[in-house]
């Protein structure tokens, strides 16, 4: 198993965030009825930041920052470790399950629509395709991204808890899931340092 890649750490990150969504839908009594608030527990929550790890045998790091406002969510990232001058998919999947070292546990692709498979800026997308990474000649990669059909914690699509993967190849948009590739890197959207 890569050392480089920590199931131990991505696992303590995800139950912690799971522990703080189950505690805030359990003090709202965890259903949708009676104009509960379902962001209680989550007042404080300002972003979300995914912590990329690679899988095993690939070199991917770096960071994905989520930011709401309104209901726009934004997002920023900054990876490397990736194939110079190439595309990679970017895609928000189901589970933030870092307890394999290939990324496989984190599920599909986060589709609570139903939808088929696309690119940003088309109305027929899964809400977890968030598009591709360009890496420049030394493999890095900066992303900007603004999505409506996210909340971070609330009741439209929450992203909190999930995963966010790094594939080896570009997202062509095909179906069903892109023809991305390989998983190169995996982190879990965790609640982040509001001072950061």
């Amino acid at each position: 198993m890569n050392q480089s890649f920590r199931p131990a750490a991505i696992l303590l990150a995800a139950t912690t965030a799971l522990a703080t969504f189950i505690t805030g839908c359990a003090t709202t009594g965890g259903d949708d009825h009676g104009g509960h608030d379902h962001n209680h527990g989550f007042e404080g929550v300002k972003q979300l930041v995914a912590t990329i790890q690679p899988t095993a045998g690939n070199k991917c790091t770096g960071f994905v920052r989520f930011i709401e406002v309104g209901h726009v969510v934004y997002v920023y990232a900054e990876i490397s470790g990736l194939t110079p001058n190439e595309k990679h998919a970017m895609h928000i999947h189901e589970f933030g399950d870092g307890t394999s070292n290939d990324g496989m546990r984190a599920g599909g692709h986060y589709n609570p629509e139903d939808k088929a498979h696309g690119l940003p800026g088309t109305a027929e997308r899964h809400a977890g395709d968030l598009g591709n990474l360009q890496a420049d000649a030394s493999g890095k990669a900066v992303y900007r991204g603004e999505f409506n059909d996210l909340s971070m914690v609330g009741v439209k699509n929450p992203i909190v808890g999930r995963g966010v993967i790094i594939h080896a190849k570009p997202d062509d948009g095909g179906q069903p899931v892109g023809n991305a590739g390989a998983r190169i890197g995996f982190g879990v959207i965790g609640v982040g340092n509001p001072k950061q």
